[in-house]
């Protein structure tokens, strides 16, 4: 009997392999709440400077580029799945331990350089988690997902990101509101990051319920299994041509990273680096700060943060159900030009020290522009580009290189505003522009092409 194309299944398997990605929003977003009070209590009472006060913010990226470094190795070698159980381990950990640092070691209440380093340990094993979790989340649904809705479904990965920085700013500002800052500094930063263990153990008991993918299971000759979950996704006839495709495409996995020419590779890397060279996780990992600056207090900072939050969601769900009608290129060029004009007016509004409405309105400008282009699409063609015999090694690669760049960006922020507001928005803004020429001048169209087809494209061009 033919088996139909099981859509409720396929959308099923994406949502749970996407809890990753709301993971990955979570973590990156919680850390925007706390940061005043980790400022307060373990940078300030131990009289550190900026430096150190930026690294621990983004001591957790430390561990990204390690989790995405190693991200091609778990892949291959214990599976897409298996990856991410390891992940939400590795988020649960790091969730329970950043909320209690002194734990075993330390007394609660009297920080020191050894709480200190104990935090960024605990950051760092949770940014493993979630740099595994940002290579293999897009790998999986890229590989499971048909080629006519692969766009909107690796999409859908930076809609539950979103979601879960959103989810992460209603949990932040509900444990802050009413409390004084007295309190957050002392107790409250550490229900936002123990707040974080919920999803991740939600995300690790649903793993258990879902197949590993077709093409990985492909390579390790379990031919059966992936042609039923091929059958199920696509319906019987389809998995029988897309599983010869497979075969077709895997019978060497020897090749070197090189096999198809440095092309692929670099243009990557590229989207990798400008997706974060653009500054979006300085306004995420900061935001509160921001609009504070803005004239703001807290509550209402939190609240404009939340208020971001929604925008964010709003706008990746346009680019959800446009990424396949309209393709990767025209919105990744539109969304550049958006967070250009977005950087260059808040820039502009620095240099003048005019702070108020309008500045919020072009951070929206920014973010939104953002949302609808290079947070989700990014993430898409990095699950595209790459061919089947390179995918774990070249997507790890871009990955690790995004989280270094993450790193860069957001480190240095603290110290770049010190020295000028005006510049700091207006380098973010200068690589807007820069992103736009690269997308026009470099990147293939992938809307509609199997990842077979992408491959077929490469060999060419080798």
């Amino acid at each position: 009997m033919e088996q139909k194309r099981n859509s409720l299944y396929l959308f099923g398997i994406t949502v749970v392999a996407a809890i990753g990605g709301l993971l990955f929003g979570y973590d990156t977003a919680v850390i925007s709440g706390a940061e005043e009070s980790l400022k307060v209590y373990l940078i300030d009472s131990l009289h550190l400077g900026a430096f150190i006060h930026g690294a621990t913010i983004s001591s957790a990226l430390i561990g990204c580029i390690i989790g995405g470094i190693i991200s091609g190795f778990f892949a291959s070698k214990f599976g897409r799945k298996n990856s991410l159980i390891i992940a939400s381990v590795l988020f649960l950990i790091s969730s329970l331990g950043a909320a209690y640092p002194e734990f075993l070691f330390f007394s609660k209440g009297h920080p020191t350089v050894g709480v200190l380093i104990a935090f960024n340990i605990y950051r760092i094993l949770g940014g493993i988690g979630v740099g595994l979790a940002s290579a293999v989340c897009p790998i999986y649904i890229g590989e499971v997902a048909p080629a006519d809705v692969r766009g909107r479904l690796v999409s859908f990965n930076q809609f539950m990101i979103i979601l879960g920085m959103l989810v992460a700013y209603f949990v932040n500002f509900s444990i802050s509101h009413g409390e004084t800052q007295s309190w957050i500094n002392d107790v409250g930063w550490r229900y936002m990051f123990a707040s974080c263990g919920v999803p991740a153990l939600l995300f690790g008991l649903m793993l258990l319920t879902v197949p590993e993918t077709p093409r990985y299971l492909s390579l390790k000759n379990q031919d059966d299994k992936a042609l039923g979950i091929l059958a199920k996704i696509n319906g019987t006839k389809a998995a029988k041509l897309i599983l010869e495709q497979i075969k077709q495409t895997v019978d060497d996995t020897s090749g070197k990273l090189f096999t198809y020419g440095k092309t692929v590779i670099v243009i990557g890397i590229l989207l990798s680096v400008f997706q974060q060279f653009v500054g979006i996780n300085v306004a995420l990992y900061y935001a509160p700060r921001i609009f504070e600056s803005m004239g703001a207090g807290k509550d209402a900072s939190m609240m404009q943060t939340t208020i971001m939050g929604l925008i964010n969601v709003i706008f990746t769900v346009v680019a959800i159900l446009t990424v396949d009608k309209w393709g990767r290129k025209p919105l990744l060029i539109v969304g550049s030009i958006g967070m250009a004009i977005g950087m260059f007016g808040v820039a502009g509004m620095a240099y003048t020290g005019t702070i108020g409405m309008g500045t919020l309105m072009f951070i929206i400008v920014y973010t939104a522009s953002f949302m609808m282009s290079w947070g989700p699409i990014c993430w898409v063609l990095i699950s595209e580009i790459f061919p089947n015999k390179i995918r774990g090694r070249a997507v790890a690669i871009a990955v690790a290189a995004q989280w270094a760049a993450n790193y860069l960006i957001s480190s240095t922020y603290p110290a770049m505003m010190d020295y000028s507001g005006a510049v700091t928005y207006g380098f973010y803004g200068l690589m807007s522009v820069l992103s736009a020429i690269f997308v026009w001048r470099f990147v293939p169209e992938t809307k509609g092409k199997t990842l077979e087809e992408m491959e077929g494209n490469w060999s060419k061009i080798a």
